[in-house]
């Protein structure tokens, strides 16, 4: 129940890939201080269960909430983006729906690229985020379990993840299709946070390549990637237009709410190719109208496919049926959750019985053992709790009659059995 005690039902809203372009995705997107008062916010208010993620394919919100305004208003209030270009691009799901898109999400079905595990870890990263500021609840955490369960198994029984394939290696894999004699190329990586940790990864391990450079803002993590990475170069930040000026091949992946790269920082006339991992965009898009300057943004490398793309497609069947199973999981678990008011009307119903019979007899019957008949009378009615949660779970039992059937035999009214009272 929300705080106007109408029922809350589950949402998941927002925008991805499909729908939203590189554009409007980065003005969707919530930065990270924005996502923590967003939280704060809805728990002021009364929402009961609510987690944010925001990556450079997608910003969802998923919460229980009585409307679905109720969370869009969120996503308006803590981004740039407008209800105008929401209706275009959006996503609604409710329920089912949403439990589905999340187990879709979780499991590489619903990446940008097919397969690509990275969506994960954020995923991880942005419940963590909601637990920390209590917006969590038993059935989110119940579900999220659930989904990061799936997640390991298709990701370890088929080859929806086979190969190596993500934004960050569709970079490398641009450089080496469309930049001539790519070995002997000046590359410049700006910005250190996951992407470009694995883009430089990926250049050293895919190219023959050892004139790559490293800048990023600060200093003290460039000396800790060249630790594990000693051929990479490293500059200082306030070496950043004049390490441009040198380099061919520039990739920028610096996770800023703004363009950090832009006509200051590059000459006119001098070929280069910018590669912008970043959303929103870090690299200011009207570059591309200087002379000899090339720039590839998210949207075009995700276009990169290969024989590994094709090897994953042939998986879905397989991750499909697995990541049923474990909605049937979750399903049969929100079943006995469902029922559990019913379940402990019963019992208790029961255990007054139980006390009422054992008080009797021990007045009437001489030597009666009030704490064997306890125990035994205890487990009968363990018994019977059991077989009623089972019939309440045959697909041929209408619950409702069955509650209502209990009620009337134990004489109690029925919203003792669905924990309305």
């Amino acid at each position: 129940m929300n705080q106007n005690g109408m029922p809350a039902k589950l949402y998941n809203v927002g925008l991805n890939y499909k729908k939203a372009n590189v554009k409007v995705r980065g003005a969707f997107t919530i930065t990270k201080k924005n996502q923590k008062l967003l939280l704060e916010d809805a728990k002021k208010n009364g929402i009961k269960g609510i987690f944010v993620i925001s990556t450079c394919n997608r910003t969802e919100i998923t919460g229980f909430a009585k409307h679905p305004f109720e969370l869009i208003n969120y996503l308006l209030k803590y981004s740039n983006g407008t209800l105008e270009e929401f209706i275009k691009v959006s996503n609604v799901y409710k329920n089912k729906s949403a439990v589905n898109h999340l187990f879709n999400i979780g499991t590489g079905l619903d990446s940008q690229i097919l397969g690509d595990y990275e969506i994960v870890g954020q995923l991880k990263k942005s419940f963590k985020q909601a637990k920390k500021a209590g917006t969590t609840n038993a059935f989110l955490e119940r579900l999220m379990n659930v989904i990061l369960q799936a997640s390991k198994d298709v990701k370890n029984n088929t080859k929806l993840s086979s190969g190596t394939t993500s934004v960050a290696y569709a970079a490398v894999q641009y450089i080496i299709e469309n930049v001539l004699h790519f070995n002997s190329k000046k590359i410049l990586n700006f910005g250190l946070g996951d992407i470009g940790k694995n883009t430089c990864k990926n250049i050293l391990e895919y190219t023959s390549n050892n004139n790559i450079t490293l800048i990023n803002r600060t200093f003290e993590k460039t000396l800790e990637f060249k630790k594990s990475n000693p051929t990479i170069l490293i500059k200082d930040y306030s070496a950043l237009e004049e390490e441009i000026n040198k380099t061919d091949v520039l990739v920028v992946s610096t996770g800023s709410d703004f363009p950090t790269i832009n006509h200051t920082h590059l000459k006119k006339g001098r070929p280069i190719l910018i590669l912008d991992l970043s959303m929103p965009e870090n690299v200011d898009p009207s570059v591309k109208d200087i002379p000899g300057v090339t720039l590839v943004n998210v949207d075009e490398l995700s276009k990169i496919t290969d024989k590994t793309i094709e090897v994953r497609k042939k998986e879905i069947p397989k991750a499909k049926k697995i990541i049923n199973e474990y909605k049937l999981e979750f399903n049969e678990w929100i079943a006995v959750r469902k029922y559990v008011p019913a379940v402990n009307a019963l019992k208790e119903s029961l255990q007054t019985i139980q006390n009422e019979v054992i008080d009797f007899q021990s007045k009437k019957l001489k030597n009666f053992n009030s704490e064997q008949a306890e125990i035994v009378t205890s487990r009968v009615i363990q018994k019977i709790t059991t077989q009623f949660i089972k019939h309440l779970k045959q697909e041929d039992t209408s619950a409702d009659v069955s509650i209502d059937v209990m009620s009337k035999i134990f004489n109690l009214n029925k919203t003792d059995f669905n924990g309305k009272n």
